[in-house]
């Protein structure tokens, strides 16, 4: 028996999402093996990942999983006053800082932050990442928000997705709800209680972007408001992307 099918099939025997809470549950802490998931996230720009489900991946690294984040662009256009090089080099390394904090390996898929492009290139490339990543589980920005960058990246990611038919169940997440992302009705919760500090300090390493103001401002609440919903201190709330192959849930459940 491979590797791959090893794993495979692990994924089948009650694997769950960490603290997975779906509508009409109590909050519950999943028990799962640890090191058998590969988990990448694809953001707009440095700090959407950590913003919009950071307590998922650190839920993930922490029991042992691969996480990796795909950063569409370095935020180029992001630090007022800055050049666009200047401004790369500086959210590249609160990226990493980040990462370092979740326990999660940063990748830079090359696009500039404001002029990012939809075309069968970039799909491509998309793809190739996604594969050379192998993901049994993908996460990324909810395609309706006001942001260009996050549904570039959403449209992407649903796109190399639907290309060759890949495998994985593909979750979105939201950010600034009502200010950004717009329509979003979760099906999936994830309990973040437990590493919500974890979560607060890799965006707070976002300093350029001024993530502590912007988490008191935003995250914060949308946090206490999905934490209400499904009767936990703090949660993330997720879309499932309905799988023609059949209703898919996170890994084993």
């Amino acid at each position: 028996m491979t590797t791959e099918t090893t794993r495979r099939t692990f994924l089948g025997q009650g694997l769950t999402l960490p603290a997975l809470l779906t509508l009409g549950q109590a909050p519950a802490i999943a028990q799962i093996k640890p090191g058998a998931l590969k988990v990448v996230c694809v953001g707009g720009h440095p700090d959407d990942p950590e913003s919009g489900c950071g307590g998922t991946l650190a839920l993930y690294a922490a029991q042992g999983h691969r996480v990796s984040i795909v950063y569409l662009t370095r935020g180029e256009r992001g630090i007022p006053g800055r050049s666009e090089s200047e401004a790369a080099a500086i959210r590249t390394a609160e990226a990493q800082a980040a990462c370092g904090i979740l326990g999660a390996k940063p990748v830079f898929a090359g696009q500039i932050d404001g002029a990012t492009e939809l075309t069968r290139a970039r799909v491509e490339a998309m793809g190739a990442i996604l594969d050379a990543e192998s993901p049994d589980v993908v996460f990324t920005h909810w395609p309706i928000d006001t942001h260009m960058d996050h549904q570039v990246a959403s449209l992407l990611t649903i796109r190399a997705y639907v290309a060759k038919s890949r495998g994985f169940p593909l979750y979105f997440f939201e950010v600034n709800s009502g200010s950004q992302t717009m329509g979003f009705t979760p099906t999936h919760y994830v309990d973040i209680t437990a590493v919500r500090e974890k979560k607060k300090s890799a965006l707070f390493a976002h300093k350029s972007q001024h993530g502590d103001a912007i988490y008191r401002e935003h995250h914060e609440i949308m946090e206490n408001y999905r934490g209400r919903e499904v009767r936990a201190a703090a949660a993330e709330a997720f879309v499932l992307l309905p799988s023609p192959k059949g209703s898919q849930k996170l890994p084993g459940t």
